[in-house]
């Protein structure tokens, strides 16, 4: 990506904001303005700083501890997309050279600081008249270091917390046992195997127990079964809406 074509960077440090492997960033040259900043600002309670850099580009400055767990990445992750929506920053830029001395101790620190970020802006608009369209997009520049089969895992996972949670956030009168099973066929073209046992098929199988539950309901009883047997996953890029 060339300098002139991102429009806001997002740059690691340490605790005290000292960005990692600037000397090995183009924005080097400005060390001297971007310090100033920083030792202005540093000794203030903060996880994040953000400057304008120039008149269309901003810096976010990213706090990061030395040895962080899965957990607080994925944390760092979520408070980064609170905090660009709060400055409604909707277009990031993050530098390899800057994290590749990072995911070197800790394989997964960037993966799982996106994945945190993916799963804060996660929002249930479906039924809202007006619905937010601010689309969030992260880029990266240089991706040599970066490991697509981790990265297509986390976005799995992320694809299949954000159907559980859209599941269970519709109301019931709308998310029926009928209605349930049919959302579920929809996952064979994921290259899941799903059988739906209908009331017939349960009776025939003996599960009374289940059919007297939903004996009262118009609606009818249904056990799904889900089988996977693996696929592969296309990559899809870092673009979420929150």
């Amino acid at each position: 990506i060339n300098d002139k074509n991102i429009k806001n960077y997002v740059l690691f440090g340490d605790e005290n904001f000292k960005i990692f492997n600037l000397n090995k960033l183009s924005l080097v040259k400005f060390s001297a303005e971007i310090n100033k900043f920083i030792n202005s600002n540093k000794l203030k309670k903060k996880n994040f700083l953000i400057f304008n850099f120039n008149p269309d580009q901003k810096i976010i400055l990213i706090k990061t501890k030395n040895i962080q767990s899965s957990l607080e990445n994925e944390k760092q992750g979520a408070d980064l997309f609170n905090f660009i929506k709060l400055n409604s920053v909707l277009n990031l830029t993050f530098i390899e050279d800057n994290f590749k001395s990072i995911i070197s101790k800790n394989k997964n620190f960037f993966n799982e600081v996106i994945h945190g970020a993916q799963l804060k802006s996660y929002k249930f608009d479906k039924y809202k008249t007006k619905k937010d369209s601010d689309k969030f997009e992260f880029n990266i520049s240089g991706n040599k270091s970066l490991n697509n089969k981790k990265f297509n895992r986390y976005f799995s996972l992320i694809e299949g917390i954000n159907m559980t949670k859209d599941l269970v956030s519709e109301p019931g009168n709308i998310l029926h046992p009928d209605e349930y099973a049919k959302r579920l066929v929809n996952l064979k073209k994921l290259g899941l195997k799903i059988t739906i046992y209908d009331q017939n098929k349960l009776k025939k199988l003996g599960m009374n127990a289940l059919l007297g539950v939903g004996q009262g309901s118009i609606r009818g009883s249904y056990l799904v079964t889900m089988e996977w047997q693996g696929t592969n996953v296309k990559t899809k890029p870092v673009s979420f809406v929150g």
